[in-house]
Formats: C-alpha cells, sequence, structure tokens
C-alpha cells in the first residue's frame, strides 16, 4: 500500500458512519441534548492526572486517618450473641412474640408467630469503659478500650446480596462504584507498586454479592479493588509464563502501551489512560506484590500473635496481611470472611454450631490485628471498621416449625452493631442503643449512608463533594443522604 492511500484511509477513519458511531457512545440525542443545556460530559469532579491516576491527592480538609482495614463478616452475625446484651431477651426466652413485634414488619423467613429467643452467649463488661462483650470473644474482649461501638445501625435491605451492596456501594443495585473505589479516587495510592484498594477473601466463598462489592461501577477500572490471595500466587495471571524473561515482558509491555497512546491520541477515550496505567502497575505488581504478600517474613511472635499459618488461605492470614498492605501505603484494604448467616436450619447455619466456629476463626487475629497496628504506631492513622450487612431478629426463626436441634435468628435491618477502631474515633465509647429486646434503635441511630460519610469524613473527605458525573448528573456513594457522625470522633 502506498503512502498516499495510507494519509487517506487514516483521514477517512474520522468522516466515515462506522467510525463516527463507534467514537461517539453518548448517541446523537445525548450530544444535542448536552449543547442545548450545557451537560458536561462524563467525568472526574477532582483535579485527576488521566496519565498518573493513582497519584496521591489531598482530603478536603484534614484527615484523622490516612487508611482503612473494613473486616466485613459476609452473612450477618448476631449482636445479639456479641455485643448487645439485653437481660429481658433472656427472660422472654421461649415465649410466644408479642404482636406488636410483627405487624407491619417484613422478614426474610418468619412465619407465624415465633417464638423469643434468649442470648445463646454468656456476657461480661470488660475494660475501663465497661463495653459488654460474650463469651464467643474472648481475645477481643481486651482491646474494647481502643473501640467506639455503633449499636444502633440500620439498613434498608433484607436480603444479603442487596444489603451488601448496600454497605460498600450506597445502593442496593449493581453498577455503583465501591467505598474502596471512592476512596482511592478522591486520595489517590501512596504506593505507586501497589494497587491502592486490595480485597481479602476467606470462609471458603464469596460474598452473595459477588465482586460487585469492589467493583468500579462507572468510574475508570484503575480504581477496582484487587483481589489478592494468601495462598498459591497473590495476584491470578499475574506472574510471567514459564521461559519469558522479565526484560521480554517488559518490552512487550511497553509496546502495548505505545500503540494503546497512538490510539489515545485518535479517540481521546479516558479509559485508554487507565488500560496503560494498569498495564504499567501490573508489571509493578510483579516484584511488589509477592514481597508485600509474603507473610514468611515475618518473626514467630507476630505468627503467634495471629495465629497464622504461611501458606494457607485464613481470615488470621488475611489479617496480618491487611497490617503489612497499610504499613506499606495501601489505601483501602477490605477483608469479607464468609459464613455468619444463621438462621438454624443447618448445622453450619446454627448459633449453637456454625457460629461458634465463625467467632472462633475471627476472635484472635482481630485483637492481634488492633494490638499489632497499635504497637507499630499505625492505630492512630488506620481506621479498622467490623460489620456485617444487617443484623438478626430478637426472636427465633425455625422455618420448618418442627422441634430442631438448631437454634437461629432470621435476618432484621433496625438494629445491629458495627464497631470502629483507630483512625480518629473515640476510645472505649459506645454510640447508640437498642431497646430492652435489641429489636429497634432507641438512641443515637446510625444509617448505613452515615456510616459511610463518617468514614470518608475521617480520610478528610467530604461526601457530599467526592463526586463523579455521570449520566447527567453527580453521582456519590451516599447519593443524597447521610451525615457525619461527630460524636464519635475524637
Amino acid at each position: 500500500m502506498t503512502k498516499y492511500r495510507e494519509e487517506i484511509e487514516s483521514a477517512l477513519r474520522f468522516v466515515t458512519r462506522r467510525h463516527f458511531l463507534r467514537t461517539c457512545t453518548t448517541g446523537l440525542g445525548a450530544a444535542a441534548l448536552a449543547s442545548l443545556i450545557d451537560i458536561k460530559a462524563s467525568g472526574s469532579s477532582l483535579d485527576t492526572d488521566p496519565t498518573n491516576p493513582l497519584r496521591p491527592r489531598p482530603p478536603h480538609f484534614a484527615p484523622r486517618a490516612r487508611s482503612v482495614i473494613y473486616l466485613h463478616m459476609a452473612g450477618a452475625p448476631s449482636s445479639l450473641e456479641l455485643f448487645d446484651y439485653k437481660p429481658e431477651l433472656a427472660r422472654l426466652h421461649g415465649q410466644e412474640c408479642p404482636p406488636s413485634l410483627l405487624e407491619g414488619k417484613r422478614f426474610a423467613f418468619i412465619k407465624g408467630t415465633p417464638k423469643m429467643l434468649g442470648p445463646q452467649a454468656t456476657f461480661k463488661q470488660h475494660g475501663e469503659s465497661g463495653a459488654w462483650v460474650s463469651n464467643h470473644l474472648p481475645h477481643f474482649a481486651g482491646m474494647v478500650d481502643e473501640v467506639t461501638f455503633l449499636k444502633a445501625v440500620y439498613t434498608d435491605e433484607i436480603n444479603h446480596a442487596p444489603a451488601q451492596l448496600f454497605v460498600h456501594t450506597g445502593s442496593p443495585r449493581l453498577g455503583k462504584p465501591s467505598m474502596g473505589s471512592w476512596v482511592v479516587y478522591g486520595l489517590g495510592s501512596e504506593n505507586a507498586n501497589l494497587p491502592g484498594f486490595v480485597v481479602l477473601i476467606s470462609g471458603g466463598q464469596q460474598p452473595d454479592a459477588g465482586k460487585s462489592v469492589w467493583g468500579t461501577g462507572f468510574l475508570p477500572t484503575v480504581y477496582q479493588g484487587v483481589q489478592c490471595r494468601s495462598d498459591g500466587d497473590p495476584v491470578l495471571y499475574l506472574s510471567d509464563p514459564d521461559g519469558l524473561p522479565r526484560q521480554l515482558r517488559q518490552r512487550s509491555v511497553e509496546a502495548i502501551n505505545e500503540l494503546n497512546r497512538q490510539q489515545y491520541e485518535d479517540v481521546k477515550d479516558p479509559e485508554i489512560l487507565t488500560r496503560i496505567a494498569q498495564y504499567e502497575m501490573a508489571f509493578r505488581m510483579q516484584l511488589s506484590v509477592p514481597e508485600a504478600m509474603d507473610i514468611s517474613q515475618e518473626p514467630e511472635s507476630i505468627h503467634a500473635l495471629y495465629g497464622t499459618h504461611p501458606g494457607q488461605a485464613s481470615f488470621a492470614n488475611n489479617c496480618l496481611l491487611a497490617r503489612r498492605l497499610v504499613e506499606r501505603g495501601v489505601r483501602f484494604v477490605q477483608l469479607f470472611h464468609w459464613g455468619w448467616d444463621s438462621h438454624g436450619a443447618s448445622k453450619t447455619e446454627a448459633l449453637n454450631h456454625g457460629f461458634l466456629e465463625r467467632c472462633a476463626e475471627v476472635d484472635r487475629p482481630i485483637a492481634a490485628l488492633l494490638k499489632d497496628l497499635k504497637q507499630r504506631g499505625l492505630l492512630e492513622e488506620t481506621l479498622v471498621v467490623w460489620g456485617g450487612e444487617f443484623g438478626r431478629t430478637p426472636m427465633m426463626e425455625n422455618r420448618s416449625g418442627d422441634d430442631n436441634p438448631f437454634i437461629g435468628r432470621d435476618h432484621h435491618i433496625d438494629a445491629f452493631t458495627v464497631w470502629m477502631a483507630g483512625g480518629g474515633v473515640k476510645q472505649g465509647f459506645t454510640y447508640g442503643e437498642t431497646d430492652e429486646l435489641g429489636y429497634s434503635g432507641i438512641k443515637g441511630r446510625v444509617h448505613i449512608h452515615d456510616l459511610q460519610a463518617t468514614i470518608l469524613a475521617l480520610l478528610g473527605l467530604d461526601h457530599e463533594k467526592l463526586t463523579y458525573h455521570f449520566q447527567g448528573r453527580d453521582f456519590r456513594l451516599t447519593d443524597v443522604h447521610g451525615r457525619v457522625v461527630q460524636d464519635i470522633i475524637a
């Protein structure tokens, strides 16, 4: 092909109908409407650098925390067996539920008139703060003076997948960015060789909502959470194939990115710059991620503290990894531990069996994480958050109506406990209160959007200003809701 012919075809790419329709993704109608009412294109409301989207950015105001470790107990643990001590509920154990607790309420599985279920645990007050903690968490009980308890959190969603999406994306429907993605979009990352948002999973299964709970939605994909593993290759498909020298891989990445840069000059699609940044990040991660994820480097005293075993997939290993990651500048570390659904429909879902196993799996590692962060001076700047997606009813579920050796509670949206530690929250503090049965919040209620707004505020981000323009309006994590719970901030 002659040089003249190449130039002609290159020019035609910008005037042919096929190329025009391929690149004008918003359509002619949207383009016309935008010209009439001056709608800006989809994009960032921040001063982001498209060639380096993860560079650190200043917060809206002085932050109290630099990073977040979010411990999500997927399946929704019962606060009535852990933190919310209710003697009156124990007194009513086995009696029929009062009609006033059922009228106008929706439940996932309860039918007819259930019986009240007293606490399946014994409680004591611990620490100088006198916080109530059950016998199921003996190690954590020694750390309550570092913690703020939110006792009256409530949500809008009664089923697991939409409730998990609601906690982490601010919406029960697919397509919205996760909290970790919003944080990295707002603040960038402090380590150019590691992802700004890392996800660690234990318990044998993914969360019910799947990978959408750490997705980017309409944000550029560079802000998506990167799932890492504590056994095998830390990140799937990151290692070079056998026989491929690192120098050759580097040349391949450089060649691919040069093609991407040429395409960007043609079409100006910002997602192409995201693709370039991801290729470069993946290449750097080949060296940095294995080092960061190698817990065998830790001294035996640390393994004894956490109960870790290098090479295994466990919640304990993930807690230690979380500390190593924030120590290296990772902005947001998300842990999911699956298996907390306690309906009593089977042994694994029973408060008197599976629930006890889950408590034993997380108790020691969580206490160790708080101790370890504190002894390294990291707890002051690391916000640790613990919680599920909703609460549990004070009445027994027993959906079959038969004599059942397995004890359980149904889903409950009106009251559950979330706790936070470090990162600028008060120490040894309890905010909010539920009624004498743990059924409804009667003081200091905190909606999920309030929780999200407070986490962002502790990082120095105004939840009303952290926005992204998409489909004609500015979106944010808290949608049009949310208030910062100022009373818990130290």
